[in-house]
This record gives C-alpha cells, structure tokens and sequence, in this order.
C-alpha cells in the first residue's frame, strides 16, 4: 500500500480488488474512494442501491449495515448524500448537465451538505425569491453549510415575524411547552410529597398525555 493512505482508503481499496471492475458494485466503490471530490456520484449511485435494496444481493441485512462495513460512512451521511442527490435530479436537473456537476472538481461543486439545506429550504416552502438567492450563494458564490444554515435560520424567522399566522403559532407551540413542563414538575411534586389519591395521579398522567400529543400534531 502506499504511504500516507487512511485504513478507510485502504480498506475500500482491498475490496475493490476482490471486484470486477465493470460491476455496479465496484463503481458504488470506487465512487466512494473519490468521495470528497465527486459527491454527486456516490449520491446517484447510493439512492440506487437504496431503492432497489440491491445490498440485499452482496449479503447485507439492510442499507445501515452497507454503507458502515462497505463504504464505511454512517447512515446519516449516506441519507444527506442520497438525498441530496435526489433533491437536484428532481428540483435542479439544469444543474447536473453543468460541467461543474459532470466533471466535478472540489473547487467548482458545492458540498452535499449544502445542498441538503437548499432540500430543507424547499420543503418549508420559503418564498421563491428567498429561494432563488440560496441557489446563487450555493452554485455560484460557492458559500459554506454553517453559513447558508445561518442564512435560512434568519430568512425563515422573517417570514415568521411577517405571518400573522405562523406568529401566532409559534407562540401556541410555546404556550403549550410551558405548560407541559409545568405538568410534569406537579405531577413529580405530587408523587414525591404522596398528597393525591393515585386515580387523580392517573388523570393527570393522562392529561400530560394529551397535551404532550398536542405538540406533536
């Protein structure tokens, strides 16, 4: 082996040798060797395999269980990669015709982590001008994560502020959490100090029930 290569290169390396290197299987591999350069193509390559449970043919249980001891990243990256793959194919195909996404260099292609954020940005449905500057500062002002997850934080707070709706909502969703916590400081009070019959313990376990699943709706 050559000097200086991570166990995790190493690792990916011997079991490549043991493919054929036409395989989907060894292309899912050496997709993954050229990770940090081409993350686009270990996404569309992974979203396959998670779709069609190809794992499932190479012996493995379930995609976890794949990605850890094959590819040797943690669920959660490959989900983000996945997903994030899939997000552009559906919401920003133009992109995945650019050289920059076809002939990826680390320099030119925006992480997958950001591109996770542009997925997050679309699902709450943010305004399309809002929308459309995340894009630029992605594709082509090259921003970082940390920074774009700074950005949608601020423009999602200011829509809030201008929507008496979700104002009003937001301020709902805290009045009840208060309550919850106070529910459960009496309920540990009563037990501890035994000044309730337990049928009224009962009512109000079912009543923090309630107002728990309030929060969640």
């Amino acid at each position: 082996m050559e000097a200086g290569k991570t166990k995790a290169l190493r690792n990916l390396e011997e079991k490549m040798e043991q493919l054929d290197a036409n395989s989907f299987r060894y292309h899912i591999l050496e997709s993954a060797k050229q990770f940090k350069c081409s993350w686009i193509e270990l996404g569309r390559a992974l979203y396959s395999v998670w779709k069609d449970k190809m794992y499932k043919e190479w012996g493995y249980l379930n995609f976890d269980i794949y990605v850890s001891r094959e590819i040797g990243i943690r669920r959660q990256t490959a989900m983000k990669l996945l997903k994030s793959y899939y997000f552009l194919e559906q919401e920003e195909p133009q992109y995945l015709k650019t050289d920059a996404a076809q002939t990826p260099e680390p320099a030119k292609i925006p992480s997958y982590e950001a591109v996770d954020i542009l997925r997050q940005a679309k699902s709450k449905k943010i305004l399309d001008a809002d929308y459309q500057g995340l894009k630029k500062e992605i594709f082509e002002l090259g921003k970082d994560a940390p920074e774009l997850k700074k950005n949608l934080g601020v423009i999602i707070r200011q829509r809030q502020e201008l929507d008496p709706e979700a104002a009003q909502e937001k301020r709902k969703l805290a009045t009840v959490s208060r309550l919850l916590g106070h529910l459960r400081m009496l309920k540990q009070e009563v037990e501890v100090l035994k000044i309730l019959p337990m049928p009224l313990i009962k009512e109000l376990e079912s009543l923090i029930r309630k107002v728990s699943d309030q929060l969640k709706e």
